[in-house]
């Protein structure tokens, strides 16, 4: 399952399916919407 907008998915590093955008979160932080296209989804790179 992919990490969506608004959930908690852990610590790690994690790009926007459609930009690659990536958001660097650290333990229990929210995924963002993507501030460049906006995209909600998003892929585990570490």
């Amino acid at each position: 399952m992919m990490p969506k907008a608004g959930e908690k998915p852990g610590k790690g590093s994690y790009k926007c399916e459609k930009c690659r955008y990536v958001a660097e979160l650290q333990d229990n932080e929210e995924l963002p919407v993507c501030p460049i296209c906006k995209y909600t989804g998003y892929v585990k790179l570490s």
